[in-house]
């Protein structure tokens, strides 16, 4: 188990692609031990209304990938296999986790109990807000025993042909999203670089 401190765990949890380690089986207990720990994540009005399905099994990781790389695809200008010159670092890891998602050794979908379609904007975000807050408590978990993550969202695009696959009931569950989940090639993660904090926070007005 890690001994970050924790503003070292939230300021150096990072989306995690490239360095995933696609040989290093994961524990089950691992993940139960993340999982207990994000569901005590705060939940809307109290209520828990959320799932994880954790996928490992061989041939549904490579079903799920299946699905996820045609959506991919179908944002990209380029094939998947080729490399276009001037790719950012971003794009480039994107391109990266895409070829390889069926080599990560767990794949966890957090789902929420109800459909969005035809929700107004406060109720889709009572919706999704609790869930989205249990799968960060869960990646900050993981990070904590040592596992990289991302949270990826591309097979949404065919949320119905991967709830068939999972046995998922997709009438009254909704898919939030995808975190596959691997031990880490190395375990020094730094603080990203981002906007200075005077470009993005704004007190008492705009």
């Amino acid at each position: 188990m890690s001994e970050l401190t924790p503003e070292q765990l939230l300021t150096t949890t990072r989306a995690v692609r490239r360095r995933l380690d696609l040989e290093r089986p994961v524990d089950p207990e691992l993940i139960r031990r993340c999982m207990s720990i994000a569901t005590q994540a705060p939940t809307s009005v109290n209520m828990q209304h959320w799932h994880f399905v954790v996928v490992t099994d061989a041939e549904r990781r490579a079903g799920i990938a299946r699905w996820y790389r045609q959506a991919w695809q179908d944002y990209s200008d380029t094939p998947l296999d080729e490399d276009p010159p001037g790719l950012t670092a971003g794009a480039a890891s994107s391109r990266h986790l895409t070829r390889v998602l069926d080599r990560v050794p767990v794949h966890v979908i957090p789902c929420i109990e109800g459909r969005p379609e035809g929700a107004s904007a406060g109720d889709l975000a009572a919706m999704y807000g609790s869930i989205v807050q249990a799968s960060w408590s869960f990646q900050l978990a993981a990070r904590s025993q040592g596992l990289g993550s991302v949270f990826t969202t591309y097979h949404l695009e065919y949320e119905r042909e991967v709830a068939e696959l999972l046995g998922i009931p997709y009438d009254r569950i909704t898919q939030v999203g995808l975190i596959p989940v691997a031990h880490t090639i190395g375990s020094e993660f730094k603080p990203a670089r981002r906007r200075p904090l005077d470009d993005v926070l704004h007190w008492d007005r705009w």
